[in-house]
């Protein structure tokens, strides 16, 4: 039966038809051994038990011959006696036995049908060595009807001479018939034992393959991901130490596995919290990784950045384009985004190329993009506070130096002159003192360091202070000043000295810019649902244009700078009372319309923080 073809791909039916083969094989040298030698051992004791038959015969008929003509009559008779008799006792063995005199006529034939056999001569080979006195002549022959027969020929010796010879012909039927038993006999345990065998081979495979089995089928759930399953340890050979070792690598695997999880889930998480954004690429340069802080910056989706190319989406020179592709850009500096939307960026961009282990080439770029936007502002800040403060000082410095050198130059001679060079120079010395007084008094804002010494104050009290500090300035421009204060406003929670600065600083700047006969009013109000003081300045000054609002906070930002300067104004004292009022945990707001006034409002905590006002 042939075997199926994937069933003999099999390690068992391998197993199973290797055994079966080693078997046949060894049974098929074995039979071809035995069977020969039982054939070689049957023939042999065939021709022996013939010859010596023979033998017998030849001797007792060379008793009997005797060679004269009286006795010939009686010798005759006597050896067809023995020939019949031998005859009879061989059974349907031998088929003729025949005696010859020495020319080889035959003179016995155990043969009786043929009568007239006595008259014939034997003229075979075997037959013509016997009479020429040669023994042990054998001959083995297949007749017409092709049977198998062995013949032998002894010759018949009476003092010292060959008087005849003794012929005899027996058939090999039986014994290749007992051959064929055997045969027969040996083919069926053949069979027997290959049935044997195969049963064995299937049992012996089965205890081999089945825990093969069983680790293929637990390889394919540890493969999928289910790593519960144990193989069981049947025996300590080596397919039980190979059993141990699956457990001991499915054990590993699940604890690397739930290593390599945790690492990724950090480092997702790293990656999902930083506050700068990270790509990376594959060695063709296509997004394979985004944070989300990266495709804000890049004004996308995360799942919509995969696979695009990076130097498609940064704005890149084709220098850097090149630099990148060739794994030699480190960093750069962009500006992402619509300057003219105003949602304008400016991004510090890091590449840091990833090589493959043993190779030359990059697998891919890291990206790291830094927003570093406020930095540059502030440098801006920075450097246009340096550029301010140095134009500031400069102005008074050269002033000084140039009416000190008028002095030396003999304008000191003429007292009026002299005193008013003099003038200007304290003038202009008080200006650069206050400007380094205000600039001390924000650096310690800035840095924390002016304490805040809070006590309850009276909000009255606080405006009608002002009002008066002001009131001669005011009387000068017939300016009127208003105190509008709501009922219920009572007190709060403020450092007085600081916010003494605060308003001096917004009334001031309320008095410079409003012409004579204008109107000035200070009022302050509680919003109940926020717990807050709000305290307003309001004036019919000069107003101030729409697209300097946003900037009036700024240090030494000045509306009109000719004019403020020559008013004595630092340009720091809105900065100054918007750094006080934060200190306070407040607000400062300014709302102005160009030649109708300026409104300026501070948002004040009623309560210091912890406690409440009975």
């Amino acid at each position: 039966m042939r075997l199926l073809p994937g069933f003999s791909r099999t390690i068992q039916a391998r197993l199973i038809i290797i055994y079966v083969l080693l078997i046949l094989i060894a049974m098929q040298l074995i039979g071809v051994y035995f069977v020969s030698a039982m054939k070689n051992s049957l023939t042999s004791n065939f021709t022996q038990d013939l010859q010596e038959r023979a033998q017998l015969l030849s001797v007792l008929a060379a008793d009997k011959w005797s060679g004269s003509g009286e006795n010939v009559s009686n010798s005759v008779n006597d050896l067809k006696l023995m020939v019949d008799n031998l005859y009879n006792m061989s059974g349907t063995q031998i088929q003729e036995i025949q005696v010859l005199d020495v020319s080889g006529r035959i003179l016995i034939s155990s043969l009786k049908t043929d009568s007239g056999s006595e008259a014939r001569r034997n003229t075979q080979t075997v037959v013509s060595r016997a009479l020429q006195g040669i023994s042990d002549n054998e001959e083995y022959i297949i007749d017409d009807t092709g049977e198998r027969k062995r013949v032998v020929a002894e010759p018949i010796i009476s003092g010292n001479r060959t008087v005849g010879a003794v012929y005899i012909v027996a058939s090999m039927a039986e014994l290749y018939d007992t051959m064929k038993r055997i045969n027969g006999i040996f083919l069926s345990g053949i069979l027997i034992a290959l049935g044997m065998t195969a049963v064995l081979g299937v049992i012996l495979a089965h205890t081999i393959t089945q825990p093969i089995k069983e680790m293929t089928k637990r390889a394919k759930q540890v493969a999928e991901g289910e790593f519960d399953h144990h193989m069981t340890v049947y025996s300590n050979d080596e397919i039980g130490q190979l059993s141990e070792a699956f457990n001991y690598m499915t054990s590993r695997l699940r604890d690397a596995l739930a290593q390599n999880e945790e690492e990724k889930e950090k480092l997702a998480s790293i990656l999902k919290n930083m506050s700068d954004g990270v790509i990376a690429t594959d060695e063709h340069g296509c997004i394979i990784l985004v944070n989300r802080v990266a495709a804000a910056m890049l004004g996308d989706m995360e799942s919509q950045l995969s696979g695009k190319e990076l130097s498609s989406l940064l704005p890149l020179s084709e220098q850097d384009q090149a630099k990148l592709h060739n794994g030699t850009l480190r960093q750069t500096i962009l500006n992402l985004g619509s300057s003219d939307e105003g949602s304008s960026s400016v991004v510090r961009v890091t590449f840091s190329p990833v090589h493959r282990r043993k190779e030359i080439s990059h697998a891919g770029v890291i990206a790291v993009l830094q927003d570093v936007t406020e930095q540059e502002k502030l440098e801006a800040a920075r450097r246009e506070f340096v550029a301010n403060v140095s134009h500031e000082l400069r102005t008074p410095l050269t002033t000084i130096k140039s009416y000190t050198e008028a002095l030396e130059d003999g304008a000191l001679d003429e007292r009026a002159l002299a005193e008013r060079f003099i003038g200007v120079i304290r003038n202009e010395t008080q200006r650069m003192i206050r400007l380094v007084s205000d600039l001390l008094h924000l650096s310690r804002l800035d840095s924390s360091e002016a304490t805040l010494r809070k006590q309850r104050t009276d909000v009255l009290e606080l405006l009608e202070d002002t009002a008066d500090r002001f009131y001669v300035q005011m009387k000068q421009k017939q300016i009127e000043c208003t105190i509008d204060l709501q009922p219920g406003v009572g007190s709060v929670w403020i450092d007085r000295d600081q916010i003494d600065q605060v308003l001096d600083n917004l009334v001031s700047n309320a008095l410079k810019y409003t012409i004579e006969g204008g109107s000035i009013t200070l009022g302050a109000y509680s919003a109940v649902d926020e717990d807050m003081l709000a305290i307003r300045i309001q004036d019919t000054g000069i107003g101030i244009p729409k697209q300097d609002l946003h900037r009036i906070f700024e240090r030494f930002y000045r509306v009109d700078k000719a004019r403020s300067r020559n008013m004595g104004g630092t340009g720091l004292g809105l900065s100054i009372a918007q750094e006080i009022v934060l200190a306070h945990n407040g607000t400062i707001e300014l709302d102005s319309e160009l030649d109708q006034g300026t409104t300026v409002t501070v948002w004040l905590p009623l309560h210091e923080e912890g406690s409440v006002d009975a």
